[in-house]
């Protein structure tokens, strides 16, 4: 097993809860994990286990009913929604099953959204770069609906890599490709995180996603287990 860097991910007796009419239904359960710099962590678990809910709280998107989640060094439970927001903008990528491009902006123009949130002063070169990194250089002007599959999540790649984040996460990226689309989109995520040096953690169903991490989660029951490491 490689060396691992520095903590980049803390959970520390994270619980979440949901309710559901009169019941309380308990989503994550006193969970504590830390993840590395620079290494690629599968997230696996039935549908509704949770796998979303925790890439939300890592993400800043939603706080926790207890405990801490720190990425970079910072206690995002600390945080108000503002400034969360702007940690977020900053130093997350996300990638989602669903592509979630604008469809009336054309594939530049989605990048753009990001860096212009970032306030990039050189916007312009950094979208030719992502775009020549995931092999669309010749589609800046092209809209999502002309766009395959495949197409569209490297265009979310793209986005999700365009300011440098130091923590991606992906949401089941490969979950709407078939089986050759997929392979060659979870290669080119792994291509371009490792090359950045960031920390990756995708949510998957897929043996085969899990089985190119170097470590894997399973999610069950509220709890979080390590269940696989690659050697």
């Amino acid at each position: 097993m490689k060396t691992p860097g520095p903590v980049e991910i803390q959970l520390r007796a994270v619980s979440r809860n949901f309710r559901e009419g009169q019941r309380e239904h308990i989503v994550l359960d006193n969970v504590d994990a830390e993840l590395f710099r620079g290494e690629t962590v599968a997230l696996r678990g039935r549908s509704g286990s949770g796998k979303s809910t925790l890439l939300n709280l890592i993400g800043g998107i939603d706080r926790p009913d207890s405990g801490v989640v720190s990425v970079a060094g910072v206690d995002l439970t600390a945080l108000n929604e503002r400034d969360r927001t702007l940690f977020r903008r900053r130093h997350i990528g996300f990638v989602y099953q669903a592509f979630n491009l604008v469809p009336t902006l054309n594939v530049a123009d989605n990048i753009r959204l990001v860096l212009e949130l970032n306030k990039e002063p050189r916007a312009d070169a950094r979208i030719a770069e992502l775009l020549d990194a995931v092999d669309l250089a010749d589609r800046a002007t092209s809209f999502p609906d002309v766009l395959s599959g495949g197409e569209q999540q490297r265009v979310a790649i793209a986005r999700a890599l365009s300011h440098g984040p130091s923590v991606l996460l992906a949401d089941e990226p490969t979950g709407n490709l078939d089986d050759t689309t997929a392979k060659s989109v979870l290669a080119l995520l792994e291509r371009l995180v490792r090359g950045s040096g960031g920390t990756m953690l995708i949510a998957t169903h897929s043996a085969r996603v899990a089985a190119s991490c170097d470590r894997v989660f399973e999610l069950r029951n509220g709890k979080l287990e390590e269940t696989a490491a690659k050697q």
